[in-house]
């Protein structure tokens, strides 16, 4: 029986979506069940035996709301291998914080899991998806545009969770 492990993300405009899907790929290939699921539709855990988290960063803040999940879900986050992953400009763009203190961030809200694999991957960031605002903001502060998703970074990190999650 192949462990079943939940794939949970928040996404904006679809660059985490899109890493939490190659994450379930190659989590897939490893033989696990996965299912991929938006953080605010998952319901329960109980039928998982091991969590993943994805979220971005904008701005320093979370898009999604961590500590409150970690509280809804927290006596099976407790019981399961959790990972999680933090996706933003920060690894490319230095202004926008250090990646290291923002994974550190992560791992603080998602207690009480103590999480057996923490990451931070460059998302995108394409001014077109964004109102003016935004795209003022990212002209003036000289953000960088592009899609900056290192997807065999993000592979070879997915390849590692079975084994440290006890798989």
């Amino acid at each position: 029986m192949s462990a079943r492990i939940l794939v949970a993300y928040a996404s904006k405009k679809g660059s985490t979506a899109g890493i939490a899907r190659a994450v379930a790929r190659e989590l897939e290939s490893a033989g696990m069940t996965v299912d991929v699921i938006p953080l605010e539709s998952v319901t329960s855990l109980g039928a998982y035996d091991a969590l993943v988290l994805g979220t971005p960063v904008y701005a320093g803040k979370f898009l999604a709301d961590i500590p409150a999940f970690a509280s809804r879900f927290s006596e099976r986050i407790a019981r399961i291998p959790v990972a999680g992953f933090v996706t933003g400009i920060a690894p490319v763009w230095p202004e926008a914080g250090d990646p290291d203190a923002i994974t550190e961030k992560f791992v603080q809200a998602m207690a009480p899991g103590k999480p057996v694999a923490v990451t931070m991957f460059a998302g995108k960031f394409d001014p077109r998806e964004h109102g003016i605002l935004v795209r003022s903001l990212g002209k003036v502060m000289k953000i960088p545009a592009g899609d900056f998703r290192d997807w065999g970074s993000i592979s070879a990190w997915a390849r590692e969770l079975p084994a440290k999650m006890g798989f």
